[in-house]
């Protein structure tokens, strides 16, 4: 959500910030904006509502006349989006420049009194309103440098935010903060970059410092890096990171979309995954994170899970998996919902936290809220060092590589994977398991990404062909029972994202308390009916649903006859036990979004009004 892009350094900055942004398109936005210093050291800024590449029509006299600049991408939370809302953001002596991500809650208290002080505003945005108190501050106190006067600022606002500020006064200087939202500080030779992450820079440094909750830091080619606490000014001595992130994981590589490339990446990520955790030929599975907290997971009283979005259902499944072979009571919440009711937790519950990116904002909340109350917290994650993962007390790394597009594929496949390897050690512990079982289990968890790789190659242009016949439908069902209620979920929720199609998923008996008034010959019905678990039921829903001339499209194991012959249209998967066929199932469905979306023209990797990372409330 949001992007920030900055440098200083010997390079154009224009050329910098603009590939950055790129870089960051995937965040989702709506707005976009650069702001460069030239020899005279005055800033220029240029700013227009729109992609990248219109900012790039209008900016191109900036080109080459600077070495230090900064730019943003907009997602709009205070006032819509304009070309004068979008940043970056000036100071009414036009000698100060800000971009922020974030939401600044205290905005419109300190807007009053400095209106009273009889500074204007050009924009509805809370950010203009941060510019003009730096610059307050700096004209009602002359001792007060550049930097002071920013941290001064950032301690009289409430909210989340990542900043970083240029001053006309102070040539070559980049002030960054944050508290909720991720800035990463990219440190090359003769050279600084900031970006909200390391895909900005990474072709230029392999060294980065991200910045801590309630850090800022000053940034110049003559004195470095220089991190305060932004409470206290305490000197701070950064943790210097090498980025395992290279380029070609974040290029295309060929595919049409980075969506559709995350989407075949999936058997390389849920082996990675696995990999030096699974391991089959000694019956083990090892996990640092587990096992160094074996005892606080299995005598749990209970186990509270929460995310946000896809997240969330992974969550969903996660709970099947571990009440079924750990046997502990589990429970699932948003953790947009948890932070904000006063949730029964003790310090005999452990909360299991899921996240993408490591820095959603509910999620980070939710967790500070859990942690306030006792609880063990378990991180889930796809980003390292990210805030999740640096906040709970222990924690499993998901091994997906970088995911561009805004829905999230191979990220929820492998948080199943995760999720499954966690129950299934916690179950072989408690005694839950037999030898036989997990061993069972355990090889059919390993054969996992071979029959992705299956699903892929034998599915592909069949479910590209069924999409051609769904291009107009204004509504989907989707049904699934057990382990494949979550998968009917997600598969709705791919849909909407990228296709604006309106989709709902339910559990396939909740079909007859209300949502099979809806069926008729215009409805198409996603059904996941693997052979395991309730085949029987499923059958008789696929039934009820061609009485009423419903369209079906089943999703089936290998040669199925029965619900093949009853579905207009049959998408085959490999047989794998129950507990792990969502994994499976949910390839096909991320295709079926994918392909319908793009035949109703459709910006699968941005799709409008979300974002990547949602790091605002």
């Amino acid at each position: 959500m949001c992007g920030i892009v900055g440098y200083t350094g010997f390079q154009d900055s224009y050329n910098i910030v603009i590939n950055g942004l790129r870089r960051l398109e995937y965040r989702g936005y709506d707005s976009a904006g650069i702001v460069v210093e030239d020899e005279q050291k005055k800033l220029h800024t240029a700013k227009t509502k729109g992609k990248v590449e219109d900012l790039v029509k209008i900016s191109g006299d900036l080109k080459g006349i600077s070495h230090t600049g900064m730019g943003h991408t907009r997602w709009a939370t205070h006032g819509v989006p304009s070309d004068n809302n979008s940043h970056p953001h000036s100071s009414n002596n036009q000698k100060i420049a800000l971009v922020h991500n974030g939401i600044i809650e205290n905005y419109d208290t300190i807007k009053t009194m400095l209106l009273g002080k009889g500074y204007t505003f050009k924009s509805e945005t809370d950010t203009e309103v941060l510019v003009n108190l730096i610059e307050y501050f700096m004209a009602n106190d002359s001792s007060l440098d550049f930097p002071t006067a920013v941290r001064y600022s950032l301690n009289e606002v409430y909210g989340a935010y990542a900043i970083t500020v240029m001053h006309e006064d102070y040539p070559g200087v980049l002030v960054v903060g944050r508290l909720g939202s991720p800035l990463a500080i990219g440190l090359g030779d003769g050279e600084f970059f900031i970006a909200s992450d390391a895909s900005p820079f990474v072709e230029f440094t392999k060294e980065a410092v991200y910045l801590e909750e309630g850090h800022m830091a000053t940034i110049s080619l003559e004195n470095g890096v220089d991190i305060r606490n932004i409470k206290d000014n305490v000197k701070i001595t950064p943790a210097i990171q090498e980025l395992k992130l290279s380029l070609e994981q974040i290029e295309k590589g060929g595919y049409e979309h980075f969506m559709l490339k995350e989407i075949f990446e999936q058997p390389k990520s849920i082996h990675d995954t696995l990999r030096g955790r699974l391991l089959v030929d000694e019956g083990i599975i090892k996990m640092a994170g587990i096992w160094d907290n074996l005892e606080r997971l299995t005598k749990a009283e209970r186990i509270i899970i929460i995310a946000c979005g896809t997240s969330w259902h992974a969550g969903l499944i996660g709970e099947y998996l571990i009440e079924e072979f750990a046997r502990i009571p589990v429970e699932v919440e948003y953790a947009s919902e948890f932070r904000y009711r006063n949730p029964i937790v003790t310090n005999k519950d452990v909360v299991i936290a899921i996240s993408q990116s490591g820095e959603t904002a509910d999620t980070m909340a939710a967790i500070k809220l859990a942690k306030e109350k006792g609880a063990f917290v378990f991180g889930i994650c796809n980003v390292v060092d990210s805030s999740i993962s640096r906040f709970t007390d222990a924690g499993s790394y998901t091994h997906a590589g970088p995911e561009i597009g805004v829905a999230s594929t191979k990220a929820f496949t492998s948080q199943l994977t995760i999720l499954s390897l966690i129950a299934l050690k916690l179950g072989k512990h408690n005694g839950n398991l037999s030898n036989v079982e997990f061993m069972r289990l355990i090889t059919e968890l390993d054969a996992l990404p071979k029959k992705v790789e299956e699903v892929l190659s034998t599915t592909h242009d069949l479910v590209k062909e069924i999409a051609k016949d769904f291009v107009d439908a204004q509504n989907f069902l989707y049904l699934g029972r057990g382990y494949n209620f979550p998968a009917a979920l997600e598969g709705a929720l791919k849909l909407k994202e990228i296709s604006y199609i309106h989709a709902e998923g339910y559990p396939a008996a909740e079909m007859k308390h209300g949502p099979i008034a809806l069926i008729d010959e215009n409805m198409p019905i996603v059904i996941i009916a693997p052979k395991q678990g309730h085949y029987d039921k499923v059958v008789s829903n696929v039934q009820e649903i061609k009485a009423r001339k419903g369209k079906v499209i089943a999703l089936v194991n290998k040669g199925d006859v029965q619900v093949a012959n009853l579905a207009d249209y049959v998408i085959e998967f490999p047989e794998t036990s129950e507990c792990f066929s969502p994994i499976i199932a949910s390839v096909p469905l991320q295709l079926l979004a994918y392909y319908i979306a793009v035949k109703r023209g459709a910006n699968v990797d941005q799709p409008r009004n979300l974002a990547k990372s949602v790091t605002v409330e």
